[in-house]
């Protein structure tokens, strides 16, 4: 199997196999409540210089969204990726509303209007003149108001504004709402180690969809990395309810800890690091995975670029992890 490329479902469009997620590099944004959305505060030069470092290593796949640090994700990666804009392929998402001033995240709304707006929004900031992959970011949208945004996909690609389209959820029926458009070419959703995804998988193979796994590393868990509180400002330190594995913010939960000790010579197997053998399963499952990382650092970039050269774990190496996982 090819392990450094994948193409983007029924698209045609080749990405690398692994993708990195601009979240974290949109520092600091919260919602109406003071409750923190982003991974802390960044340093926009080292942003730029990790993306620079990524470029150099095959990465040629970054996913973003207009809500990371309030629209300041896209602006960093738009200025990182300058000249080189064609040489890779960029996703981002719309759906939520943030103010820029206060940055905050005050809702979300899945009007085609919102859309339209939002999209004229993401160029401006991203400097392009078309994105790749335009994705849904509610996750929980009404199904019927998703099919009107389906179909004004549909449009977007045909005035050339966007290539192709997605929904990032969890939910299978909803990605399947979306898939009966010619155009949508993949689902993202949660995928990791710890955290399976068998029916979004099988979906992806059926509808002839790319899987983009967000939470490939568990928010940080699957990393090996220890850590004791996390700071105010990083999601971990209030996590939301979707956000599993960080207990009541003190840091994370024992079990969850655990269970990453179990694996820990499954996935360092052939000199990876952790963080390493979390992407390698993920290649292992499914053909159609492509993860996306978050990164703030040139060191963090080159780690999970390294994963390339590694490729996936062995048929054997996957049945071990689900023997240890009681799966």
């Amino acid at each position: 199997m090819e392990t450094t490329t994948r193409t983007l479902g029924r698209s045609g469009i080749e990405v690398s196999a692994l993708g990195f997620g601009c979240w974290a590099i949109g520092g600091e944004w919260e919602d109406t409540e003071g409750r923190p959305l982003g991974w802390g505060k960044v340093d926009d030069d080292e942003s730029v210089r990790a993306v620079h470092r990524a470029l150099d290593l095959g990465v040629t796949f970054f996913d973003t969204a207009d809500t990371y640090g309030t629209g300041h994700s896209e602006r960093v990666l738009g200025r990182a990726l300058g000249k080189r804009r064609d040489d890779v392929v960029v996703a981002t998402k719309w759906g939520n509303v943030f103010d820029e001033r206060t940055r905050t995240r005050t809702g979300g709304d899945d009007s085609p209007a919102h859309a339209r707006r939002a999209l004229t929004a993401s160029l401006r900031r991203l400097g392009t003149d078309h994105i790749d992959l335009y994705q849904l970011h509610l996750s929980d949208a009404d199904p019927a108001h998703a099919a009107e945004l389906r179909d004004l996909c549909e449009e977007f690609v045909a005035q050339g504004l966007i290539r192709g389209y997605a929904w990032s959820t969890d939910d299978p029926a909803r990605a399947a709402l979306f898939a009966e458009g010619p155009h949508c070419t993949a689902v993202q959703h949660r995928l990791n180690v710890l955290q399976d995804a068998p029916e979004l998988l099988a979906l992806c193979e059926e509808l002839d969809l790319a899987s983009i796994n967000r939470s490939p590393l568990a928010m940080g868990l699957l990393t090996g990395k220890r850590h004791g509180p996390p700071p105010a400002g990083d999601i971990r330190s209030r996590p939301p309810a979707w956000l599993p594995g960080f207990g009541d913010g003190s840091g994370a939960d024992p079990q969850w800890l655990a269970r990453v000790d179990a694996l820990r010579d499954v996935l360092t197997s052939d000199g990876r690091t952790p963080a390493q053998g979390a992407l390698a399963w993920l290649w292992a499952r499914s053909p159609r995975t492509v993860p996306i990382p978050g990164f703030r650092s040139v060191a963090q970039a080159e780690e999970n670029a390294g994963a390339l050269a590694k490729g996936p774990l062995t048929a054997g190496q996957l049945d071990e992890v689900d023997r240890i996982l009681g799966r």
